[in-house]
């Protein structure tokens, strides 16, 4: 019998079975405020079986903010929070919610000041500088996660999920390759932690055993240069220790290596297509060295597997979460069967939110998203939609996501990922 559909004990919460939906962000938050659209599509996914919905990406401050669609956690959104909740509770799910900060992956129009990271540098995607964060403002992020985090038990959240992966704020702090500081959070391993534990250390404070309290984190960079798999399991290790109860297992930097965090094709034409006149130098920039910039990682169905154990075989006893291509019931049965206690699914869930409930019914059931990568490309102009369901699809759109399959699906047989 799989474990899949059997309760798990989550910290203080216990879910009603072991699935959880990642979190991949929507962009449903025009003025960086809850929407009726991020509430039709929770409430769809809680329906839809899920064990725990994660509402993603939170800003824990203003300097935070990477998109205009994006939460910003403030006292003032809390009731629409909380009539989300209550809506996924009354569905038999629990709800979840992804703290974080962006660091220097942002731009001043967003976030209303000069963007910062770990570093003094320049963002290719933006285009704009960065500078260097100095002591201050460590401490008052640090501080405004731990706010953040009772803004959220406020709300009615079941747990907080701590964004320290992908090449946001905190793994920017942790990889070499953006922390190039000389001082007390720069240089060894144990300094580039030293604002991971700050933030963990008030959320973990702030959240007093109430809400669980679990971390995304990378298994490994993606690239040469970046943080590998021996420094991050001991990252893991300090998080452990500290009280976190749960670590989602994830990969990539998304200004650096971006597929190695979703896999399948970089989806130009969609981007182009999306990204406003306004912004005409985006649009060139991704038409011209869009595939340079960010080159094809093939997909293939559980991509982070093997780097996941890795971290399980040196810490065999802490509940990890899975997260990374999981697409069938086959699929999910092998996570547990890895040991794995919960896993996370993003796109499966986007292109159909009652994906949970046909695996119940269905053990072979299989996930008809196809990896085209058209949500990733309209989301960061508009809402993220699956192609299959998003009303201002294009004839133009809908042939360059054939295109894009094709090609996918031609990589994918080459390397005996598909047959």
């Amino acid at each position: 019998m799989s474990n899949l559909f059997t309760p798990y004990q989550l910290g203080p919460v216990e879910l009603r079975n072991r699935t959880l939906r990642s979190a991949a962000f929507e962009a449903m938050c025009p003025g960086n405020r809850p929407s009726q659209e991020l509430f039709d599509y929770h409430t769809a996914v809680a329906r839809g079986g899920i064990g725990m919905t994660t509402i993603a990406y939170a800003a824990v401050c203003e300097s935070g903010l990477s998109f205009d669609t994006q939460l910003w956690m403030r006292k003032e959104i809390v009731p629409d929070l909380k009539k989300l909740t209550d809506a996924i509770h009354a569905e038999g799910a629990k709800a979840s919610i992804q703290l974080g900060h962006c660091g220097n992956m942002t731009h001043r129009k967003t976030c209303h000041c000069m963007p910062m990271g770990a570093s003094f540098g320049f963002n290719l995607y933006s285009p704009t500088f960065h500078r260097k964060m100095n002591k201050e403002d460590i401490e008052f992020v640090a501080k405004s996660f731990g706010e953040a985090t009772k803004l959220c038990i406020e709300a009615g959240f079941d747990a907080v999920e701590i964004h320290a992966g992908h090449g946001y704020l905190i793994s920017q702090f942790l990889s070499p390759y953006t922390n190039h500081r000389k001082d007390e959070f720069g240089g060894s391993l144990e300094n580039r932690m030293r604002f991971m534990k700050m933030c963990f250390a008030e959320v973990i404070k702030a959240a007093d055993g109430k809400i669980a309290v679990t971390a995304k984190l990378n298994t490994r960079d993606g690239f040469k240069g970046g943080q590998e798999t021996d420094e991050l399991i001991e990252c893991a290790k300090v998080l452990r220790d500290m009280g976190v109860n749960a670590i989602a297992l994830s990969g990539g930097f998304v200004s650096r290596a971006p597929m190695y965090v979703m896999r399948g094709q970089f989806p130009v034409p969609i981007f182009v297509h999306y990204f406003p006149w306004s912004q005409w130098w985006l649009k060139l920039g991704v038409l011209f060295g869009g595939k340079i910039v960010s080159p094809t990682v093939p997909f293939k169905q559980l991509f982070f597997l093997e780097d996941a154990k890795k971290f399980q075989a040196a810490m065999p006893d802490y509940p990890f979460i899975y997260v990374g291509g999981v697409t069938t019931r086959e699929g999910a049965d092998k996570v547990m069967d890895e040991g794995f206690p919960l896993l996370q699914m993003g796109r499966a869930v986007l292109e159909d939110t009652d994906f949970v409930n046909k695996m119940a019914a269905d053990e072979k059931h299989c996930s008809q998203c196809e990896h085209s990568n058209f949500c990733i490309g309209r989301m960061y102009s508009k809402s993220m939609q699956c192609h299959k369901n998003c009303v201002d699809i294009t004839p133009r759109l809908e042939k360059a996501v054939q295109r894009i399959n094709a090609q996918n699906d031609r990589q994918e047989r080459k390397l005996g990922y598909k047959k």
